[in-house]
């Protein structure tokens, strides 16, 4: 059925070749139980396979974008016809020659529209499958020609290296945090630029105020106060590669692969809208539901009714959890009879939050 984000953004391109939301986070958020039922917007892929891990008998992973499933059906070929360390290679966190070879050896894995996708893309591949899209080259540019203007490579390096709380905000405040940095930062995160090359423009049409001075916020709060030598988010948008050894997402890691590999016959992958998929499942049947940051791009009003079929289709006890980033969004003040906010775990939890970009995060108990 049609969406309100379907109607106004153009979902024929990879926006995101990564999930930008942090999956340790959303696990500790959902506290998945074994045997549960989730549904999990797909975008990449990344957090509806890290889901996994926590023990679901399902986990439904549906997404408006054919080309984001395509990214989620080459990880799954991928979990299953490579070794852990190629996976790494053919997604770009660990260097490599042979991404067409690797890729070569999923393809039987995928289905024909699938394979179809990533035939045409070549040099994509070749480039590492997780930097392909809209969000990624975003990065890419504030890398390549934003980043030099203020900072020495071996100033990079030594944000990423592992120092104590008191000497990483000594770090910030006397090497990082200087003049041309909030400038270019002010300027790169703005909403025009952001629109222009990160994301699509119709995603900033309930956004109020300034976009760049909220994400340098949380910036500042990722550099000095998290720990930026265990942060994979900031590893790749400052590097473009992640550190095997130190700072993978949740379902990279080596300890993760096999547990995923296993249970990759519990992924079902649905093609539409998050309402498409609830209408081919029981009501009362799902247990907990990753929903992103999907009400981002949806008015007030249509949040509210995507909140009340989830509660239609949740069991009591289940679990909702999202991210706003720059539109707040939560349960209102007519549903409080129907969800109750975990403000506390929540607000817990996104001061843990290594994808930093995000304002808030929500989550709520259905009663």
């Amino acid at each position: 059925m049609p969406t309100e984000a379907s109607r106004h953004a153009d979902f024929s391109v990879v926006r995101y070749a990564q999930v930008w939301e942090d999956a340790d986070v959303l696990l500790d958020a959902l506290n998945i139980q074994p045997g549960d039922t989730c549904l999990s917007i797909a975008s990449a892929g990344d957090n509806a396979l890290a889901m996994l891990t926590r023990d679901p008998a399902r986990v439904v992973a549906v997404d408006l974008s054919a080309a984001q499933l395509a990214c989620l059906q080459l990880r799954v070929a991928a979990y299953r016809a490579l070794r852990h360390d190629e996976l790494l290679e053919l997604i770009g966190s660990r260097s490599s020659s042979r991404r067409e070879a690797l890729y070569r050896r999923c393809r039987a894995e995928l289905d024909e529209e699938a394979a179809a996708f990533w035939d045409a893309r070549p040099q994509q591949i070749r480039a590492g499958i997780g930097g392909i899209g809209k969000f990624e080259r975003y990065f890419a540019l504030f890398r390549r020609w934003v980043l030099p203007l203020v900072h020495r490579r071996a100033t990079v390096e030594a944000l990423l290296a592992p120092r104590d709380p008191a000497e990483r905000r000594r770090f910030y405040d006397t090497r990082w945090n200087n003049r041309r940095w909030r400038w270019l930062f002010a300027v790169f995160f703005s909403r025009r630029v952001m629109g222009r090359f990160g994301r699509d423009p119709a995603f900033f049409r309930y956004v109020e105020g300034s976009v760049a001075d909220r994400i340098f916020q949380r910036a500042e709060h990722a550099l000095a106060e998290l720990d930026p030598a265990a942060n994979p988010y900031l590893h790749w948008i400052l590097t473009g590669t992640h550190d095997p050894a130190k700072a993978l997402p949740c379902a990279l890691r080596p300890e993760a692969f096999a547990v995923i590999r296993q249970r990759l016959d519990r992924l079902d992958i649905v093609h539409g809208s998050l309402e498409d998929a609830m209408g081919v499942m029981e009501r009362r049947s799902i247990d907990r539901f990753n929903l992103s940051d999907v009400f981002e791009y949806m008015s007030a009003e249509n949040a509210e009714a995507l909140l009340r079929r989830c509660v239609e289709h949740g069991r009591p006890g289940g679990r909702l959890a999202y991210w706003n980033m720059l539109v707040p969004r939560s349960r209102p003040a007519s549903m409080a009879d129907q969800l109750r906010p975990l403000d506390g775990l929540a607000t817990e939890l996104h001061r843990q939050d290594k994808a930093f970009f995000y304002s808030r995060l929500v989550v709520e108990e259905i009663a």
